[in-house]
């Protein structure tokens, strides 16, 4: 965890959902968002992993229980609100996170199977999660959602077709439902992060690509989980309390628009 954590005191006993939170930039947002006291429904599919991040919050102190769920069925989605819900309390918080499968494949070898499982585990789990927990959000005249884009969904890049098609759609989701729900005190906000140097890439990418990843970024590095998190702790706040519609890339000056 990053060594200083900023405080935002309107956190402060409220339920967060943080979907895909049990590795990378989920779990440093679980993490962050339990250091400023709220309430955290930690999701994931690996209930090992989960249940390492929710054993770590409670060390420090904080608040969370984990929740299995695959969140690109909606059935599932709403057994977990339920849960949160009956568990926590109503959901204040929504950081839809999950996804992934971000690694490059031509388009003219892509099968139909790949693109349907990136499209559903990106674009489709976001708007199942939003259409979930959104409707007691708008009931109560509050709530703030962070959706999870990516670089890719931005500008082009190595990435996949598939994966930037979806993340692009994630961004243009994420404004539309904003300009529906804002009337109803609802935020939505949406993160489009560069280069992450998450466990998983550590482990996968070599330590010369990383310096070269790095190099590729005006401010000289790669991105770490926290640097994410840090920036969906400010969206959930009060603090961005006149922001929504918004897309922050979190690029270290790659993505200037």
């Amino acid at each position: 965890m990053t060594e200083y954590v900023p405080t935002y005191p309107d956190l402060a006993g409220k339920v967060a959902v943080v979907t895909g939170g049990s590795g990378g930039i989920g779990a440093a947002a679980c993490r962050l968002l339990a250091a400023n006291g709220a309430k955290v429904a930690v999701n994931g599919r690996d209930e090992t992993k989960i249940d390492a991040v929710v054993g770590e919050i409670h060390s420090d102190g904080g608040q969370a229980i984990g929740v299995v769920a695959d969140v690109t069925a909606f059935a599932a989605v709403e057994e977990m609100r339920q849960r949160v819900e009956e568990e926590l309390g109503p959901v204040d918080v929504l950081a839809a996170f999950a996804g992934g499968q971000g690694y490059p494949t031509p388009t003219a070898q892509m099968a139909e199977e790949q693109w349907r499982s990136v499209i559903d585990s990106n674009l489709t789990a976001t708007f199942l999660t939003v259409r979930s927990i959104l409707p007691g959000m708008v009931e109560r005249g509050q709530g703030s959602i962070v959706t999870m884009a990516s670089s890719a969904g931005r500008l082009p890049s190595q990435a996949s077709a598939a994966y930037a098609a979806a993340k692009a759609g994630v961004v243009m989701f994420s404004k539309h439902v904003a300009s529906e729900v804002g009337q109803h005190g609802v935020r939505v906000n949406c993160l489009a992060p560069s280069s992450v140097l998450t466990e998983r890439v550590k482990r996968l990418m070599p330590e010369e690509t990383q310096q070269q990843v790095a190099a590729m970024h005006p401010l000289g590095r790669m991105g770490t989980p926290d640097d994410v998190a840090l920036a969906t702790l400010f969206l959930a706040s009060e603090s961005s309390s006149w922001i929504t519609g918004v897309t922050l890339d979190v690029a270290g000056g790659r993505i200037i628009v």
